[in-house]
């Protein structure tokens, strides 16, 4: 037997119609197919239930057992609207039951409809398959339409028509900066990295990204959390930190007349950790303050503060030993340095120890 089988990956049927799928038999597929163009005449899947029952008339004329069925996935995920085929398929031919083998001929309106023929393959042999293409698609007066229709979709309309915009805008934004003496260069080369900028953002398809970084700031701002202050301040600190740091690398130098690659790295951690432990102790505590305001502080959450305390009096001890004695460097021996690392060691220790204890002693917020 030959099933002439329609398919409609989007489910703009049963979305546009409400008609219950699959659809099984010739009447019942053209009762579908004039629901569909009554509801919306444009859409292509008309043509491929049309389609469908015609190559089922040809096929029956010609004395052959042959049945024609509409099936539907969903629309959205790819992956999922394949398996809504196959399961579709799966009840047309159980429906059928013949008792023969049934070998199907597919009807498509395009390539993407056609990406479920593995799953059809996997239930029944596939003797031909079809892609209906309206004629009136060649013709010059629905090349138009159909632009016009593309550039209506405001997805497509950004992504088409805002780098063109831009490209045209070069040449007179070039001349009007020659006209107030601006390098005209310079200007073309914000405009190039401006339309790669956005090329790379719509390529790597970074707008689920960007939506939802957008969406968590504003969370964080309705909600009050501490951590947004905390972690602009933990940022500003950072950033004086390095220039801290690079000054320390500018004083040893001259008081050394050169330093080598190693003691300028001991003196930018030297002059930056201070001020890299200050962030991290205020970025910790905001963190914590906000767990506790959710209802999910835990004890052992208070070991960050002294983890970066000990942390940096180590790297603040390690890099002095390297330095000779400037000013806003604290150079230190042999017994100045064992004692920091000791001291390093034993807080964080001590820090986790207390907490543990803390914790099994005191009740604290399940973190559910």
């Amino acid at each position: 037997m030959l099933l002439v089988l329609c398919v409609d990956l989007d489910d703009d049927l049963g979305r546009k119609t409400g008609i219950p799928t699959p659809v099984i038999g010739a009447d019942e597929v053209t009762e579908a197919a004039v629901a569909l163009a009554t509801a919306d005449p444009e859409d292509s899947d008309v043509n491929v239930l049309f389609q469908g029952v015609n190559v089922y008339d040809e096929l029956a004329a010609g004395g052959e057992a042959v049945e024609v069925a509409a099936v539907t996935g969903v629309d959205g995920s790819d992956v999922r609207a394949n398996r809504a085929v196959g399961q579709e398929v799966d009840r047309v031919l159980a429906e059928l039951s013949t008792g023969e083998e049934v070998s199907a001929v597919v009807i498509t309106d395009g390539a993407q409809d056609e990406s479920v023929l593995p799953v059809i393959r996997s239930r029944m042999p596939i003797d031909g398959m079809r892609r209906v293409v309206v004629r009136q698609a060649q013709d010059l007066e629905s090349l138009y339409y159909t632009i016009k229709q593309v550039l209506a979709d405001p997805e497509t309309r950004g992504t088409i028509l805002v780098p063109l915009g831009v490209l045209l805008l070069i040449y007179p934004l070039v001349v009007v900066a020659n006209l107030f003496d601006v390098a005209g260069a310079a200007v073309l080369g914000i405009l190039s990295g401006i339309v790669g900028l956005y090329s790379l953002f719509r390529g790597l398809g970074l707008e689920d990204t960007v939506d939802g970084v957008a969406a968590s700031v504003r969370n964080v701002l309705y909600t009050g959390r501490v951590t947004l202050v905390t972690y602009v301040v933990a940022l500003a600190l950072i950033v004086v930190g390095g220039v801290q740091g690079m000054e320390t690398v500018e004083t040893v130098r001259g008081v050394r007349g050169g330093v080598t690659a190693g003691v300028a790295l001991a003196a930018f951690v030297h002059g930056f950790v201070q001020w890299l432990a200050v962030a991290g102790v205020t970025s910790s505590l905001g963190q914590i303050t906000d767990e506790y305001l959710a209802g999910r502080f835990r004890w052992r959450y208070l070991n960050a503060p002294f983890y970066v305390l000990s942390i940096a009096v180590v790297l603040y001890a390690v890099s002095g030993f390297f330095l000779p004695a400037a000013p806003g460097v604290t150079s230190l021996g042999l017994p100045d340095l064992a004692m920091a690392l000791a001291a390093g060691t034993l807080t964080a220790v001590l820090s986790t120890l207390a907490f543990a204890v803390a914790e099994s002693q005191l009740p604290s917020a399940d973190p559910a």
